[in-house]
């Protein structure tokens, strides 16, 4: 049996394996948040021609049904068949990803008052070459050159002195050592050889950025960014999780996002004549599931109570060990983490933010595909992390969508005729609806009254856009080409939970400590979904605490800051490790009070209009 597309290309499909499974398999990927479960119901092509079984038609509206759409995780073709597939349905993975060069992170360095000093040093050897009567071996000789500088109980890896050999000769016996602290020759290079390079990465949820560092004088040469190919397994953690785990799809997750950073690192090393031998170090930082997947450890404990991850902090491993295009013997440094679900990612973001070296009481928070939070100060860092983030990247919600072209950003509503003016990313038609515009959206309809405090729409008003849909009541935001794009009763609830999430999260922990909003003199934001995040809207959902605007602060990828920022130095390092142990988690699941916290959030901005004040008087004025 074959899957012909309407482009005209063949597919051949084994036995027992639905559409999207045949897709994947040729490298043709649809956007599946749920892993292929049929629980999005994201992974819509249009059946043309041929017999077919559904296992399900999930979220499927009649019209769509009756057009020929059909799951493709839940559809296994009987025969041969023709499909269309729809762009929406398309998943994007490869475009470059707007990303700020950080023009500043080097005075973010230097005002850490840090030196650099990178993980990898240098020393200069100059080896008297062998004679017929001075046979020792090359191993011996530059053991007794480098002991001379100092360095003695040196380790030496396989991998070192398999080209050990050859390196000496080419480079006339007078040759730089570089080592690391353990301590353990890494490379050797020709004296003369003064380019120095490493790299730091960020392998976010949904994206993944590369820096790629002049070690001598802390330059930023170049940044490549790129989404995280492995959402072709699922959105989140927990879904990649129990494909690695119950799937047997470690080993594809792992090389997935190494293919991604590769790709990546190529064209850097052309653009800029760097030849991979010269990137003699590595720095990576992401979040504890994306930093086991990465290093090939078995994720699964993390997502099973108590919730214990392999490791938290990870021994210095080398390039050739991940599968890294740089110098093999590079030494890779992982920025450690807390727990189960709070990583490295946090632990860079708090050592770049700097909230953990002043007096004042801050607050931490990046909202991404996950939500973590921390307060705290230079005495003390308490931290916890909240189920949030998925349905801001578009998982869980009818029409949503990552922050890409076609997706809606904002939202304004007529008072009057209700009628909404939208801001489209791309500025071309509407594909979907991502977080900025979900928050948009909400405030927007509770604004104008379409959706009472708890977020079920208002009867009786007069707007053609309220309509009933397969899930209850939704509202229409846009039409075109017979694709509509609405918001449900159902994603509203979705979308109010996770904001319920974050605000009760920072509520717990300030009780946890013993104080209140009013005691929180700095917030800062960091993260991709904070980049686009309106403060005011958000206030007015109830997602952020109702605080003077200008306590507001936004870092961006605080993530890849802190590992540049280790990358650089040793004291940053140790730093970073200080943060992670003095980190002190709470286990929002196990908490009875979070669930009272929780409750009381799941209404517009909150049950206690007290806590948001200025709220309460746009509404009075309204």
């Amino acid at each position: 049996m074959n899957i012909r597309l309407t482009s005209g290309k063949i597919l051949h499909i084994l036995e027992g394996k639905s559409i999207l499974q045949t897709l994947k398999r040729e490298g043709i990927y649809l956007v599946s948040s749920c892993g292929g479960k049929g629980i999005c119901g994201k992974c819509r092509v249009r059946l043309l021609e041929g017999k077919v079984g559904s296992v399900s038609t999930g979220r499927l509206q009649p019209p769509d049904i009756d057009r020929g759409i059909v799951l493709a995780c839940q559809t296994f073709p009987e025969e041969d068949i023709l499909i269309d597939i729809p762009k929406e349905s398309r998943l994007v993975v490869g475009d470059r990803i707007e990303v700020s060069r950080s023009r500043d992170l080097f005075e973010l360095f230097q005002s850490l008052n840090a030196k650099i000093f990178p993980i990898v040093r240098w020393v200069s050897l100059d080896i008297p070459p062998p004679t017929i009567t001075d046979n020792n071996s090359d191993l011996e000789r530059l053991k007794k050159a480098a002991s001379g500088k100092g360095l003695k109980d040196l380790r030496f890896s396989h991998g070192f002195v398999s080209s050990m050999a050859t390196a000496l000769r080419n480079a006339n016996w007078k040759v730089n050592l570089a080592y690391t602290d353990a301590p353990e020759a890494i490379l050797l290079s020709p004296m003369e050889d003064k380019n120095r390079y490493g790299i730091s990465i960020d392998i976010g949820t949904t994206t993944l950025v590369v820096y790629l560092v002049h070690l001598t004088d802390g330059r930023l040469i170049d940044v490549g960014s790129t989404y995280n190919s492995q959402i072709r397994y699922g959105d989140d953690v927990i879904t990649r999780i129990i494909h690695a785990s119950e799937g047997n799809g470690l080993d594809e997750l792992r090389d997935t996002v190494v293919s991604d950073i590769n790709t990546l690192l190529t064209p850097m090393g052309e653009r800029h004549t760097v030849n991979i031998e010269c990137i003699e170090s590595a720095v990576i930082s992401g979040n504890t599931t994306m930093l086991h997947l990465f290093w090939g450890l078995n994720p699964a404990y993390i997502r099973e109570e108590p919730y214990i991850p392999t490791l938290n902090s990870f021994p210095l491993w080398k390039a050739g060990a991940a599968k890294l295009n740089i110098n093999p013997q590079a030494p890779v440094y992982t920025v450690p983490c807390v727990a189960s679900y709070v990583g490295g990612d946090i632990v860079a973001g708090v050592l770049a933010s700097k909230m953990h070296r002043n007096s004042e009481i801050a607050l931490f928070m990046d909202i991404g595909t996950n939500g973590e939070i921390v307060i705290g100060n230079t005495e003390w860092l308490v931290t916890a992390a909240c189920s949030a983030g998925p349905c801001f990247e578009g998982s869980g919600i009818t029409h949503g969508m990552r922050a890409t072209e076609g997706a809606v950003e904002s939202v304004r509503i007529d008072p009057q005729t209700f009628e909404p003016t939208l801001g489209i990313i791309g500025q071309g038609k509407a594909m979907g609806i991502c977080g900025s515009g979900m928050i948009d959206a909400i405030t927007e309809m509770f604004l104008r009254g379409i959706i009472d405090r708890k977020g079920k729409f208002v009867k009786g008003l007069e707007t053609e856009r309220i309509r009933k849909g397969l899930e209850g009541p939704e509202f229409l935001f846009s039409s075109n080409e017979g694709r509509d794009i609405v918001l449900t009763e159902v994603d509203i609830e979705n979308i109010m939970r996770a904001k319920a999430a974050v605000y009760a999260g920072i509520s717990l922990l300030l009780q946890k400590v013993g104080f209140t909003f009013d005691d929180i003199e700095r917030v800062y934001i960091a993260g991709g979904f904070g980049n686009y995040l309106n403060i005011e809207k958000a206030i007015i959902i109830g997602m952020l605490p109702d605080l003077p605007r200008e306590r507001f602060r936004f870092l961006g990828n605080t993530s890849i800051a802190g590992g540049y920022l280790c990358l650089l130095s040793e004291s940053m390092r140790k730093e970073a490790e200080e943060i992670s142990r003095k980190m002190t988690y709470v286990e929002l699941s196990v908490s009875r009070r979070f669930m009272d916290e929780y409750m009381s959030a799941l209404f517009l901005p909150h049950t206690n209009m007290g806590l948001f004040p200025t709220v309460e008087k746009l509404l009075t004025i309204k």
